[in-house]
């Protein structure tokens, strides 16, 4: 009876919320609209999420409900914060509430279904519980992981990809080609985040940007040590009246000692990260195959 009365409750303020969601549509409309003004985005993306509101899935609109509801009333989130990290692991087109609504509708989703499952196949209360607040832990945190992990596979990424950007901006610029088309040329032939990232520069700079001020909204978008010393060079050379190309065939130089060091770091570390799985699992299996035939034998003598 009490798992029936709590999913009950649980379903009964999933359908509340649905109904306020409806009542609040205006809101949630112009709550949208200024995440879509907010927002990153790339050109033909607008056409895209200006379709008819019938195609738009209303649950979305939830979302953005919820992370209205989150933000501005249970918990203090800030909301820059979450659409910076959403912008460095390359996920332009969400903004920070409706992805805060996503990780609270999950973190309620899970427990339901999990609780549901396992109330059918009989588990106890005190599992369900357990099982339930697990549910929600990884529901309100496993989003927020996703997102880091993946911001920090990009900026691995950008910074691997940085040294032939460098090249090929050398080589354009001697080829008497200026800065600003070198950047464009460029963003045309890279592809992965580095290139999403220089197309996302150039667009700035068609919007009226500067150069040097669209660099300093990548180290915003990206905070790498790499990307962070290419723009810091830039506009120091700027400001002194430094050749570009002389301060890129240095920074290729300094870039590639600096990726040297990183990688005989990791090769550093990996002995150390090999010793867990090399003692608790490949140890065991060993043992088992070299030593259980032997202890088999000397256990039939044993008991002959």
């Amino acid at each position: 009876m009490i798992l029936v009365a709590a999913i009950a409750l649980i379903l009964l303020g999933i359908a509340v919320a649905l109904v306020t969601s409806a009542v609040l549509e205006p809101r949630i409309r112009r709550s949208e609209n200024l995440a879509q003004i907010e927002a990153y985005g790339y050109t033909g993306q607008v056409a895209e999420q200006s379709a008819p509101r019938h195609q738009r899935a209303t649950l979305d609109d939830l979302a953005n409900w919820m992370g209205e509801l989150v933000t501005g009333r249970i918990l203090s989130i800030r909301e820059d914060q979450v659409q910076r990290e959403l912008i460095s692991a390359g996920f332009y087109r969400i903004s920070a509430r409706k992805f805060i609504g996503y990780r609270a509708l999950l973190a309620i989703a899970l427990p339901v279904v999990f609780v549901w499952l396992l109330g059918l196949a009989g588990a106890s209360v005190p599992a369900l519980v357990l099982i339930a607040v697990v549910a929600f832990v990884a529901g309100w945190v496993g989003p927020n992981v996703y997102v880091h992990r993946k911001a920090d596979q990009r900026h691995q990424a950008i910074d691997d990809m940085l040294p032939s950007l460098i090249d090929l901006l050398v080589v354009t610029l001697e080829a008497g080609v200026a800065f600003p088309q070198a950047l464009r040329l460029a963003s045309e032939r890279i592809e992965g985040p580095l290139g999403d990232e220089l197309r996302l520069t150039i667009q700035e700079q068609a919007l009226g940007l500067s150069v040097l001020e669209s660099l300093q909204n990548w180290v915003l978008r990206c905070d790498t040590p790499f990307v962070r010393s290419f723009v810091r060079s830039m506009v120091q050379g700027d400001k002194l009246g430094v050749s570009i190309g002389q301060i890129l065939r240095n920074q290729a130089v300094e870039v590639r000692a600096k990726q040297k060091a990183l990688v005989e770091e990791r090769a550093q570390k990996a002995p150390i990260k090999m010793l867990f799985p090399l003692v608790f699992l490949i140890f065991p299996a060993m043992f088992l195959i070299i030593l259980g035939p032997a202890m088999f034998e000397i256990s039939k003598v044993l008991h002959a």
